[in-house]
């Protein structure tokens, strides 16, 4: 039901969460769901749809259903005047704060939810523009991969283990290496519910990596230089461990503005640009060096950079001890 009384509106207005929702939403991006929404807050989900709930209650927004998810939008009578013009005051409210460091975080993780939703086959679903039965960008990167020869892979600050378990579909072998005891353990259980068996699990710092010289084909280092201590060293490092005529592959970020990230995400670089990308990959030993755009969208901060190198056959870098002990190798042994 809509608010009756101004002094009750304007309680409801009062939280700084419910203005950031209704500024959110305003953008021209249609209608959000609640997890999308509580990743661009960066608040619980539960509060996040308590406040929608009351905003809904109000009036001053409309729930919607599509393809199995619940979607929220700004109310037609909000914003067609009614509340006697409060969608004005608002609006000329939202203007004057867009360049303040709060909201342009918002507007930042907007953009990343946006992206991925524009990736996310299942979430586009009633869209007949994007509906193509069958597409599917897991699938093409599965098939890709087949197209290399038996390799083994190291996958360098691995999280959670998605991309661990996506290469191990395609390559001999892969290890899999964090520094976090409960990220590998999330990693493990991933492996195990997809019956993934040739995975390895070490524990590890991407800048003393508890791998042999001369032990992979490939490295893979995505989304991981701009968490390291010293990206450079972690390079190094990379080639270390890479055979003669191994290449190593870099996801990570293109330089940018939005220092949020270092409290929200814990990065401490904020990327980086790509001829120092470059010259990072070419001082570690590595040839061919090659740095592209991966992924980029309008009005997005962020834009991935791809970058790959081949270690030369004559190479002889090796900046640490090859004699040093191994940490917890944890091999899978999942049925």
């Amino acid at each position: 039901m809509y608010v009756k009384h101004a002094g009750d509106l304007f309680r409801l207005l009062g939280d700084e969460v419910r203005l950031r929702l209704l500024r959110v939403l305003s953008a021209r991006h249609g209608r959000l769901n609640v997890s999308e929404l509580t990743a661009v807050l960066g608040i619980a989900q539960s509060g996040v749809s308590r406040h929608l709930r009351l905003l809904k209650e109000a009036g001053l927004v409309v729930e919607e259903r599509g393809g199995g998810f619940s979607f929220y939008r700004l109310s037609p009578a909000l914003v067609d005047g009614g509340f006697n013009g409060l969608w004005a005051t608002l609006k000329a409210q939202f203007a004057e704060s867009a360049t303040l460091p709060g909201a342009r975080g918002d507007d930042a993780r907007l953009q990343e939810v946006i992206r991925l939703r524009k990736e996310n086959f299942e979430v586009h679903g009633t869209d007949r523009a994007q509906f193509v039965p069958g597409r599917s960008w897991a699938a093409w990167s599965r098939a890709l991969g087949l197209l290399l020869p038996p390799v083994d892979v190291a996958d360098l600050a691995c999280g959670e283990g998605y991309l661990s378990v996506e290469a191990a579909r395609w390559a001999r072998g892969v290890v899999g290496i964090d520094r976090s005891p409960d990220v590998l353990k999330r990693a493990k259980a991933l492996a195990e519910r997809r019956g993934v068996r040739n995975i390895t699990w070490k524990r590890g710092e991407i800048e003393k990596l508890p791998l042999a010289d001369h032990s992979v084909d490939i490295a893979l280092l995505s989304q991981a230089l701009h968490h390291a201590v010293e990206p450079a060293r972690a390079v190094v490092e990379a080639v270390r461990i890479l055979r003669p005529g191994g290449q190593l592959l870099v996801l990570d970020l293109r330089e940018h503005d939005q220092s949020w990230v270092r409290d929200r995400v814990g990065d401490r670089w904020l990327g980086f640009k790509d001829d120092a990308l470059e010259r990072m990959l070419k001082s570690a030993g590595l040839a061919d060096v090659a740095v592209r755009i991966g992924a980029r969208l309008a009005g997005d901060p962020f834009t991935v950079l791809v970058a790959s190198g081949v270690k030369s056959p004559a190479s002889t870098l090796s900046t640490l001890d090859p004699r040093r002990s191994t940490i917890d190798d944890g091999r899978s042994t999942i049925a």
